[in-house]
């Protein structure tokens, strides 16, 4: 019922945009069905308060989602006003969430459960907005199965968050030893991954859309060897693969609950439209993330951008926190946030 309330009221706020600090004499264009009677004596309508929202993701498929949202924020197309900020690694963005000079952020799954423990509650997620990403690559180099991967060397990023908990899981699920049987070479971004694939002769690395395509565009024989989203499926028990989730500071969430739900009905808005409109989307992705057209275009079909919310938000982002906490409680922060870590 709350989800719904919320975007009840973003649409409202969206359809009275143009009508914010008029009188009840002024006419509106905007304004459709019966019309009724005037009031006798003008009626005086406080003008609307447009809240600042912070908004910060990552330079990636949590960002892709997003750029239709950020075009229509930078013609003014929302009562309120966005800043968006897109960075190159979560190390960015975590501070100046804490520090409150982020009201929003994208952010990989594992780690929004980290900064609720860490401020001790003062973290609510309001989204899924990304499922799997992550693939396994490889040139000159036979992979059909996890199992190929023993006694390889895997370039990777993703150290302390949602990619290295899952490639681990996925490892040992598949009966084998993350820290004996494969070497993983942890990277701070992808971009440091690319020359290593080009120099060397049998190279093995895991990357997340769109590196993927822009690492295949550089690198000849590079190859996708397996999707760790569909290696994550073939456990049911593992329930869905998040990569990451939207997630607001409880207390900016409280005090513009009408911000909160606009954001979240223009944010779901725009996931649905990079998913259904990869051509419009592709060129605002360049314009926006700086990942280019080309690239965005064919990797944005194998992003899995989505916008899950409400409960069933809540029984998704729980299941899988389970199976990491289960799997290495740190990477959840010590402990599974109860149920006020879910906004619904």
């Amino acid at each position: 019922m709350k989800k719904i309330l919320a975007l009840l009221v973003a649409a409202a706020m969206i359809f009275a945009l143009g009508a914010c600090g008029k009188t009840g004499t002024e006419e509106s264009s905007a304004v459709s069905g019966p019309v009724s009677e005037p009031a006798s004596e003008p009626v005086s309508e406080p003008a609307c308060e447009a809240v600042a929202v912070r908004v910060a993701s990552l330079k990636g498929p949590t960002s892709m989602g997003l750029v239709k949202f950020m075009d229509q924020s930078a013609e003014g197309g929302f009562v309120n006003a966005y800043e968006f900020t897109v960075a190159g690694s979560a190390d960015e963005i975590t501070p100046k969430f804490i520090q409150g000079e982020f009201d929003i952020v994208s952010v990989p799954a594992n780690l929004a459960s980290v900064l609720w423990n860490r401020t001790e509650g003062k973290v609510k997620v309001l989204a899924v907005n990304t499922l799997g990403v992550l693939y396994i690559l490889g040139k000159n180099v036979q992979i059909n199965s996890v199992e190929d991967l023993r006694g390889k060397t895997i370039y990777a990023t993703g150290k302390g968050s949602t990619p290295e908990y899952g490639l681990k899981k996925i490892l040992e699920q598949n009966g084998l030893d993350p820290d004996t049987d494969v070497t993983i070479e942890w990277k701070s971004q992808p971009d440091e991954v690319l020359p290593l694939l080009k120099t060397s002769e049998s190279a093995v690395a895991m990357l997340p859309q769109p590196y993927v395509v822009a690492a295949m565009t550089n690198v000849e024989g590079l190859e996708i060897k397996l999707s760790l989203n569909d290696e994550w499926n073939r456990f049911p028990e593992n329930g869905a693969f998040i990569t990451s989730v939207i997630a607001v500071r409880a207390e900016f969430a409280a005090e513009h609950p009408e911000a909160v739900a606009e954001f979240m009905a223009a944010a779901e808005a725009s996931c649905n439209f990079a998913v259904t409109n990869v051509e419009e989307t592709a060129p605002l992705v360049e314009q926006y993330v700086g990942i280019k057209t080309g690239v965005a275009k064919q990797a944005l079909p194998k992003c899995n951008i989505t916008f899950i919310s409400g409960a069933q938000m809540k029984e998704a982002l729980s299941a899988y926190l389970g199976v990491l906490f289960g799997y290495e409680p740190k990477s959840v922060g010590g402990a599974l946030p109860d149920g006020g870590f879910y906004y619904e």
